[in-house]
């Protein structure tokens, strides 16, 4: 303090008659150096009061507010990942539960489709083999048929060479005992 007292009495005792001999800036005259270097330092202290006691509080208390939103939403942010991650796996599960579901439908779907087919094979094995059947007799039929027309073509023939040949002896009786014999046997 006595120094900021002594400074203020030298720089009072500048006056102008002093200064006179000095030409150039008046600020760089070494008669006031003592005054504005006090004034200097007064400025400082108030500068540094009005940053320590309002600008620094308001800073840190701006800066505090920052990190507490910052960290409310980082906050934020972790529970909305998690709720995420929960969504993901909820949704992996549905769809493998969707897949199994569509597997059982699509087995249980084979299954009737093959059970229909096996029951539509055995109609059709059944229709087949009765058309079989019948068309096995009808082809006995023919071949009864046939063989009865080819024996009946075959005693007129042989009635008739036989008539040809030796006029007079002509039986058809025996002509066609003879071709059913050799048909037979």
């Amino acid at each position: 303090m006595a120094l900021l007292t002594r400074l203020f009495q030298e720089s009072s005792m500048a006056t102008p008659a002093t200064t006179e001999h000095y030409q150039g800036m008046p600020q760089l005259d070494p008669a006031f150096m003592p005054n504005l270097i006090f004034w200097f330092v007064v400025t400082m202290v108030v500068l540094y009061l009005i940053i320590d006691r309002v600008a620094i509080p308001r800073i840190s208390g701006t800066i505090e507010d920052r990190h507490e939103v910052i960290s409310n939403d980082l906050e934020a942010a972790a529970d909305l990942k998690l709720q995420a991650e929960a969504a993901e796996a909820a949704y992996h599960q549905a769809l493998a539960d969707a897949r199994g579901e569509a597997q059982r439908i699509a087995a249980e779907t084979k299954a009737a489709i093959q059970s229909e087919l096996a029951a539509a094979t055995e109609v059709a094995e059944a229709e087949i083999a009765a058309q079989t059947a019948e068309s096995e007799a009808r082809i006995v039929a023919i071949r009864e048929g046939a063989t009865q027309s080819v024996e009946a073509v075959a005693s007129d023939t042989a009635a008739a060479l036989v008539a040809a040949l030796l006029p007079g002896d002509a039986d058809d009786a025996a002509a066609g005992a003879a071709v059913s014999s050799l048909m037979k046997g």
